[in-house]
């Protein structure tokens, strides 16, 4: 048996292979391995859990399904940093804080999404810094629906915009002080996050011992992936269609 980590799917109608993709593995690994974590950007964007949308309503209900027999977690990322206890009461997952420590396999991992690190944005962290506030989530949340996706598709927008000015450049990157405060926080522990596009195992030294990092990967024109843990450590492996 294994846990599974995946992250940045962000789901969405516009792209239907993503519901499919999601939705087959979900099949494929029910009831096959121990546990299912999803750290953050499930959806390309969530308005709030009374969204009634039917491609939204099929993800939960496969959701449902899968967390019928399989333990699902769910972190929240910086698209959908909305979910809440509806979410969770239609998909079955638990819902995680960041960080979170996992003991798992004789070994401690530490969890989060990725966008926290990314400490060189500084106009990101302020956004972030308001949009997690409980005040400007309960003033967002009385918006009318179609306001709410109005609003979200605009800031998609503006960000898309903005990784075709400037693609994976630094500032979209963890930093090297924030991955060590973390990792300092968490004696022992391997960090897991997604976030930033770019999957990848790093080892960092800090105070005499060789931890690791492990990014993982994005689901992205057709294809994912997702990190094992079992009884032989981490491993990445691909998903497609």
């Amino acid at each position: 048996m294994a846990i599974h980590f995946i992250s940045d799917l962000h789901l969405h109608p516009g792209e239907p292979w993503l519901g499919q993709l999601f939705t087959r593995t979900l099949a494929s690994w029910r009831g096959q391995i121990d546990a299912l974590y999803i750290l953050g950007d499930l959806f390309e964007y969530w308005v709030g859990d009374d969204d009634s949308d039917p491609f939204a309503q099929d993800m939960l209900a496969a959701m449902q399904a899968f967390s019928a027999r399989t333990p699902l977690y769910v972190m929240r990322g910086n698209r959908d940093f909305l979910l809440g206890a509806g979410f969770a009461a239609a998909s079955g997952a638990t819902l995680l804080d960041e960080p979170h420590l996992l003991q798992a396999c004789g070994q401690p991992y530490v969890l989060v999404h990725g966008d926290g690190q990314c400490t060189d944005d500084a106009a990101y962290q302020q956004f972030r810094a308001m949009v997690r506030q409980p005040a400007w989530q309960a003033a967002f949340l009385q918006k009318p629906l179609a306001e709410r996706h109005a609003i979200a598709q605009q800031i998609r927008g503006m960000s898309q915009a903005k990784k075709q000015d400037e693609g994976l450049n630094e500032m979209g990157d963890v930093t090297p002080a924030a991955i060590e405060a973390l990792l300092a926080a968490s004696p022992g522990a391997t960090l897991i996050h997604g976030h930033t596009h770019r999957p990848a195992c790093h080892t960092q030294a800090l105070n005499g011992e060789t931890r690791q990092r492990w990014v993982i990967a994005d689901w992205y024109a057709g294809r994912g992936g997702y990190l094992r843990l079992d009884e032989h450590g981490l491993s990445a492996h691909p998903l497609s269609l």
